[in-house]
């Protein structure tokens, strides 16, 4: 994930991810690679995060800018975070005392609840949803245990209108419709596009060993599974969003 480099700090506010996707990149890293259970079984929840931050930030401050990037290993809003309420301990902690940047990354409608406090934190923030496809077939066959598309975009829609700074990212590109733009332009202003090759920070030698294309060949969309797919879909969104809007890889994660 060479885009980490534009942040001064990673934030995870859980060890593991109960969405378990088939293709991220942190089932062959080490956090998830010794653990016994399967990625996608297992949550450690980090308790006191909130107090801890708050320590952490008036030191970090002190130091220089302080640029965040919430979750690089795990998604913030996972359903542990209903019950748990470590992520919004965590915003609590920064609107009292506001990074120079946040970056939200979650594929959970969950984060709408935290609209309030997201909001205090002004352009500070920017919330950023995973919408890969807008396919459910394909979404069910690659992250089955993930939140629906239409949730997700209704999610957006709905900080969109509260006023919080929002982007979707279609990271990875998985395949998607021609209708894919049309769905995106009302709830977002701001896309993201990313994929294996740009974003796995190993140029696709970590998604590689994940063996998805199997995947693929079931959906009967193998042609998809191609260094070049990204072009599909950016080409379609530039009928719905002008250049300056669409953002490639590591510059639509930048600050």
């Amino acid at each position: 994930m060479g885009f980490l480099e534009d942040y001064t700090h990673t934030l995870n506010p859980y060890g593991g991810c109960a969405f378990g996707c088939t293709y991220c990149y942190v089932r062959g890293m080490p956090v998830a690679a010794f653990r016994e259970e399967a990625w996608g079984t297992w949550v450690d929840v980090k308790q006191g995060a909130g107090e801890l931050l708050r320590r952490e930030l008036a030191r970090a401050a002190a130091k220089g800018p302080v640029r965040i990037f919430m979750s690089s290993s795990t998604d913030p809003y996972q359903p542990a975070e209903y019950r748990e309420q470590v992520t919004r301990s965590l915003l609590e902690a920064m609107a009292e005392m506001p990074p120079d940047f946040l970056l939200v990354q979650t594929r959970s409608p969950l984060v709408t609840r935290d609209i309030d406090l997201l909001l205090r934190m002004g352009s500070r923030v920017r919330v950023s949803m995973t919408i890969e496809t807008d396919l459910e077939a394909v979404r069910r066959v690659f992250s089955p245990a993930a939140p629906p598309i239409a949730a997700r975009l209704k999610a957006l829609a709905r900080l969109k209108e509260a006023g919080v700074p929002v982007q979707a990212a279609v990271a990875p590109v998985l395949p998607s419709s021609e209708r894919l733009p049309a769905l995106l332009r009302p709830v977002t202003d701001r896309v993201v596009i990313d994929d294996y090759e740009m974003g796995d920070g190993s140029g696709g030698r970590r998604t590689r060993r994940l063996g998805l294309e199997p995947m693929y060949a079931q959906l009967g969309m193998t042609e998809w599974y191609s260094p070049h797919s990204w072009r599909i879909v950016y080409d379609r969104l530039r009928a719905c969003y002008r250049e300056d809007e669409l953002k490639i890889s590591r510059s639509g994660f930048a600050p």
